[in-house]
């Protein structure tokens, strides 16, 4: 089976959307669709990651469809799941600044990159032992189950858990109780310990959809994607007037609500880009090539950036843009986005340069 473009252009999208949600100017001026919801919604920033993971499940289906699960394979898994957990880790330890790691006793542990390396190391497995009936059976346990668990199960303290706070339900309970000073915030953690099990499913449902792209059979494929999105559709708003859509619990309607929108995006990439060969801009593809590398670098930048100090008031980062954009722009949150779109372009510029050259950083 030849390389979908519609993959690489809708990773490639994904990463793009990563680097600028994370850059803003400045984060108190920020046009409402580039942040997360609050607690309960949806934003468009809140798909970005679940579309990521989603791209994972695309890629482990065709990657490993022809793959057998042997030592040599699981070898394989287990090294890349680790390089994306060590590269996660290193985003939190590292500083600029002497003596160049974070203080280990309030490190943050969680990350983006690790859930990616637990969530591609688990879905893979499971794709290599299972069926598809029984995938789909695994995602239908797991979201029952976590449902289940998080919404009756009453906590240590007798309380019933509630969906509606950051504080009290399993999720942000057992996170504090575990990772303790270890958390990105000190009440939750987007990318927590007892989350991290629904975006396992988030994969899952995106091997589906890999599995889509594989069947040998006369139906359109982007029909077939289609379809497949308003199934998930359908079940994850429905069950959201019981059980809210919400990013940081990871909850089942945010599962298959996000997911859904996923398999709708990628039925118009497919159509446009592998039944119409319709070549969008080969800078998405540039970027998808590189797609891990290019996330970490705009993280360890980022970091150092917002860390390194110009004078004693303003980092490099706030100088750029007081320098570049808010001193030249009256709309604040318009100055913010240019900044954001600016740190974008650079970004596209490295993924070129790093294609011409033939230089590809397997992860």
């Amino acid at each position: 089976m030849k390389r979908l473009q519609s993959v690489d252009t809708l990773r490639g999208l994904t990463i793009i959307a990563m680097i600028l949600v994370n850059n803003p100017g400045t984060w108190s001026f920020v046009y409402p669709p580039l942040l997360h919801a609050k607690w309960h919604g949806l934003t468009p920033t809140d798909l970005i990651f679940p579309f990521f993971l989603f791209i994972v499940g695309i890629s482990i289906a065709l990657a490993y469809k022809n793959k057998n699960a042997n030592k040599a394979t699981y070898k394989k898994i287990i090294v890349r799941s680790l390089k994306l957990v060590g590269l996660g880790l290193f985003i939190n330890i590292f500083t600029p600044n002497f003596p160049f790691f974070e203080e280990l006793q309030t490190i943050r542990i969680p990350g983006v990159l690790q859930r990616i390396g637990i969530v591609f190391f688990i879905s893979s497995i499971l794709f290599l032992n299972l069926t598809l009936k029984s995938i789909i059976s695994a995602i239908i346990f797991v979201l029952i189950g976590y449902f289940l668990f998080t919404g009756f199960i009453h906590l240590p303290n007798g309380e019933l858990p509630s969906f509606d706070n950051n504080l009290n339900n399993w999720s942000n309970y057992s996170d504090y109780k575990i990772l303790g000073k270890h958390m990105w915030r000190s009440t939750f953690d987007p990318e927590g310990l007892l989350s991290t099990i629904p975006s396992i499913v988030t994969c899952l449902l995106g091997i589906v959809a890999g599995k889509i792209l594989t069947f040998k059979n006369s139906y359109k494929k982007e029909h077939q994607l289609l379809f497949y999105a308003i199934i998930l559709f359908t079940l994850g708003y429905t069950w959201s007037i019981w059980y809210p859509i919400n990013k940081t619990i990871w909850t089942g309607s945010f599962v298959l609500v996000t997911a859904g929108w996923a398999s709708f995006a990628l039925s118009i990439t497919y159509y446009i880009n592998d039944i119409k060969n319709i070549t969008l801009s080969k800078k998405l593809i540039y970027v998808s090539k590189n797609a891990i590398t290019i996330y970490f670098l705009s993280m360890v930048i980022a970091k150092a950036f917002y860390l390194i100090k110009v004078n004693d008031n303003e980092s490099i980062h706030s100088w750029l843009f007081n320098i570049l954009f808010n001193h030249h722009i009256q709309i604040t949150e318009l100055a913010s986005l240019l900044y954001a779109l600016s740190v974008v372009s650079f970004y596209l510029l490295l993924s070129y340069i790093l294609f011409k050259k033939n230089i590809f950083f397997k992860v």
